[in-house]
């Protein structure tokens, strides 16, 4: 029976992310690695100033995975699409896209930034060996959630993969990135811009 649930949620997820894929990638194609760089470090910055602690969390990270914009949208069944930049030492290394699928009453679009950071090298190791790394399955993201007046410590944060949501008011609480699935993405000038990587299928 666990069996034929995960085949219909994979069978789901494929086709949603199909959908997702001529729905938002003519749109995101059009943005350049610069242009992505833009928008993380424009992401990092609204990070470290909202988030108290945020600035000496990231100094710790073993690798910091930023999507500026993940946009949900659809009618009934919807999805996500997003294209951010991986980095390491406040250096890109690699860009990838994250698709997720939805069942449920929505209606529109919405925007949301989500920050993914690395805190042990074998997790971020893992990550960047998979061939499509999807969150629940290869790893888990705990989402952090901070009150009023909290700040990030990271003698409290065992977790080694830890996830941040912003949506226009600021951090966002109960939710999850479990099915999202991340793949690396080629935006090099040789191959027009924005291709899969090939070995990440």
């Amino acid at each position: 029976m666990a069996l034929i649930n995960r085949t219909i949620r994979w069978l789901s997820v494929l086709s949603m992310g199909a959908v997702l894929t001529a729905a938002f990638v003519p749109a995101a194609q059009a943005a350049s690695a610069q242009e992505i760089d833009i928008k993380v470090d424009a992401a990092l910055k609204r990070f470290r100033d909202d988030v108290d602690g945020a600035g000496e969390f990231l100094k710790v990270a073993k690798g910091v995975l930023v999507f500026p914009s993940v946009i949900k949208a659809g009618i009934g069944i919807g999805g996500e699409y997003g294209e951010g930049a991986l980095r390491i030492g406040g250096a890109t290394v690699d860009y990838y896209n994250t698709v997720a699928g939805s069942i449920g009453f929505q209606l529109g679009a919405q925007a949301k930034t989500v920050i993914i950071i690395f805190m042990e090298q074998k997790a971020l190791e893992n990550f960047r060996s998979s061939k499509g790394w999807e969150a629940g399955v290869d790893g888990s993201v705990a989402l952090v959630e901070l009150g009023a007046g909290e700040s990030l410590d990271t003698t409290n944060i065992r977790d080694p993969i830890v996830g941040f949501v912003f949506g226009n008011k600021g951090l966002m609480f109960n939710l999850t990135l479990e099915g999202s699935k991340f793949t690396r993405l080629d935006k090099s000038k040789g191959n027009g811009g924005d291709k899969q990587d090939t070995e990440a299928q």
